[in-house]
């Protein structure tokens, strides 16, 4: 039977795995506190960062339904739980590991879904949210742009036809005159 401390401390990973849109498993074995303190600001605005114990880890991801790290709790771990933009997160933890070569991303989990750390790279690589809305706000707007077009030229067309048969009648009308 767990302690009243550790019972607490693993329903509170439970809830941080449950509110987290997102959560990566890393090693951190070998970084300075200070390195861990420049990892936990850079992630500030995306989640947080935290140190855990792997057992009680363990216990906590069952417990919400998280099945990404099993057989991944092993060395010094830590988890970013992330509740902000996942793609600007993984880019904070891509960048920082190559930076830090000893911080090593383990796997992940996206919304309940499992994620090698290859995939949490390629996360990594995506534009971010805004720039991939605007991409697709300018796609949106070029096309209905090309069908306004589309429909205004039958009518242009039209209108340059009649003004061309009027100046022509206008010139007749001149000469039988």
């Amino acid at each position: 039977m767990a302690t009243p401390a550790k019972q607490a401390a693993i329903a509170e990973l439970s809830e941080k795995f449950r509110e987290s849109g997102a959560a990566v498993l890393t090693e951190y074995r070998g970084l300075t506190v200070a390195q861990l303190a420049g990892l936990r600001a850079s992630l500030r605005e995306y989640g947080t960062y935290s140190v855990v114990k792997n057992t009680l880890t363990e216990l906590a991801a069952k417990d919400a339904g998280v099945t990404a790290f099993d057989g991944q709790l092993t060395g010094p771990s830590a988890i970013a739980f992330i509740t902000g933009d996942p793609v600007e997160a993984a880019k904070s933890l891509r960048d920082f590991s190559k930076a830090n070569p000893l911080l090593v991303i383990k796997a992940g989990v996206l919304d309940g879904k499992p994620m090698t750390a290859e995939e949490i790279t390629k996360l990594a690589d995506l534009e971010s949210r805004e720039v991939l809305l605007a991409k697709l706000a300018g796609a949106m707007k070029a096309k209905t742009s090309q069908a306004a077009a589309l429909f205004q030229a039958p009518l242009s067309k039209t209108v340059r036809t009649v003004e061309a048969l009027r100046a022509k009648v206008a010139e007749g009308g001149d000469a039988q005159a």
